[in-house]
């Protein structure tokens, strides 16, 4: 079934619309929830967690991508649960590494808010080279680690590092030059 059709479905207050999107995207919610989770009963909580956020939340909205605000809402919910139960201790170490390495450079929430830093991460994405934007967004968006990183694209580990060093830098200018570069 296509996306414009599981959506009017949503539209609809049609049941199918849920199990239509478990068909089409419950292993891709699914993988993005496993990678900051750890954890089979966790992920699969947040997965049906997922479809239901959709339910409540179509309409009003009416995404024009699925499959991006299914994961939107996949990965909101599996950073909630991770917050809430330390998931250091099961195994989220990407997750932890993944914070640590732009919180040196991404600004404190009272430094500015939410939509401006998402224009500005838009833009910077979008100026990047594809491979950048994919290894970026890899790391800090799927918490991949740098060796399934280094699988994916067939990079060296230590080219995946460089890639993502890199990005970092340019992107500290970058806040920097919009005056909310975060010094802490």
């Amino acid at each position: 079934m296509e996306d414009y059709e599981i959506v009017d479905l949503y539209l609809k207050r049609d049941e199918q619309a849920i199990s239509q999107s478990q068909l089409k995207y419950g292993h891709y919610c699914y993988s993005i929830a496993y990678r900051i989770l750890y954890s089979n009963e966790d992920s699969q909580e947040c997965v049906n967690d997922t479809f239901l956020g959709a339910w409540n939340s179509i309409p009003p909205h009416k995404p024009k991508n699925l499959s991006t605000y299914l994961g939107k809402i996949t990965r909101r919910l599996a950073l909630y649960v991770w917050r809430n139960t330390h998931a250091q201790k099961r195994g989220g170490q990407e997750v932890t590494c993944s914070f640590e390495e732009l919180e040196a450079i991404i600004p404190a929430p009272e430094r500015m808010e939410a939509e401006e830093l998402t224009e500005i991460l838009n833009d910077f994405l979008k100026r990047l080279s594809s491979d950048q934007r994919k290894v970026f967004v890899c790391r800090y968006w799927y918490f991949e680690s740098i060796e399934e990183i280094s699988k994916r694209f067939r990079f060296s580990q230590s080219k995946v590092k460089m890639i993502l060093k890199r990005t970092r830098d340019v992107l500290a200018k970058r806040l920097k030059e919009e005056g909310v570069y975060y010094e802490g």
